[in-house]
């Protein structure tokens, strides 16, 4: 497995940066949120169905926005995040929307040192397992945290986006696994023109790697979708469709999202 030895400190430096900026963009629009606006897409709405009464643990929440809206939704929530900013805002954000939600700040690997109750989903959503080196040991947590008959939600963007370039003009990255990519921060997908300094590690997980970390840690595959669409607006050179956005020279030709539902045994 190729782990960068400081990702983790060189990630939460700039989820800590990105945060002020997230929390203040028109991308998340959060006065709108704070008043009663969802930040929930169809996509995921549509597969996790009715949550009230049920518990949910949403790993690399951010500053809590789907948390908390799963939780206007009658779920019990308890969001968790590597930034320490970010949970300091969903905190905040939390108190200002009279939410019960809870939130934790530690790294999804940790988290069985910081938390002792299993859920009935475990959600995660749109850019979150490109964070993490390992997914065998990422599914291994998410059956850690799940009932018997527990669901994992996971809408994720398609690894076939992370192939490209910025501007979606060649093949730049490998879709396999095959080392830790580090980058420059330049910018964020909520306000391309910030300035804030630093880097990102990521790495790229093909759909092989997906279903086989959880099927090897005996999770069963009850459904899996792909998209031609984003229903965010976080790509350079997008075109806004019906249901969302696609790359303008792309048209509906790759795919950009897939949502998984997976379940551990009875």
């Amino acid at each position: 497995m190729n782990i960068h030895p400081n990702y983790l400190d060189i990630n939460k430096a700039a989820w800590n940066k990105r945060t002020a900026v997230h929390v203040a963009s028109d991308f998340y629009n959060n006065q709108a949120f704070i008043n009663g606006k969802s930040s929930l897409n169809d996509i995921e709405l549509s597969i996790i169905g009715d949550v009230s009464g049920l518990s949910i643990l949403h790993l690399q929440c951010h500053f809590g926005q789907d948390t908390i809206s799963l939780n206007r939704l009658g779920a019990e929530t308890i969001g968790v995040d590597l930034s320490d900013a970010a949970i300091e805002k969903a905190n905040e954000l939390a108190q200002q929307t009279q939410s019960n939600s809870k939130f934790i700040c530690c790294d999804v690997y940790s988290l069985p040192e910081h938390l002792n109750q299993q859920f009935d989903v475990v959600y995660s959503t749109y850019g979150t397992i490109g964070w993490l080196p390992d997914l065998d040991k990422w599914a291994q947590v998410v059956k850690y945290f799940l009932k018997p008959g527990g669901r994992l939600i996971l809408v994720e963007f398609h690894p076939v986006v992370w192939m490209f370039d910025d501007d979606f003009s060649h093949v730049k990255y490998n879709y396999f696994n095959v080392a830790p990519i580090v980058e420059p921060l330049n910018g964020t997908y909520a306000a391309k023109d910030a300035e804030l300094g630093g880097q990102d590690v990521t790495w790229n997980h093909p759909l092989s790697e997906v279903f086989s970390s959880l099927l090897n840690n005996g999770m069963s595959i009850e459904s899996f979708e792909e998209f031609n669409y984003s229903p965010y607006d976080c790509f350079n050179h997008t075109v806004q469709i019906d249901k969302g956005f696609q790359i303008k020279h792309m048209d509906d030709k790759i795919p950009m999202v897939y949502a998984l539902v997976a379940k551990k045994p009875s």
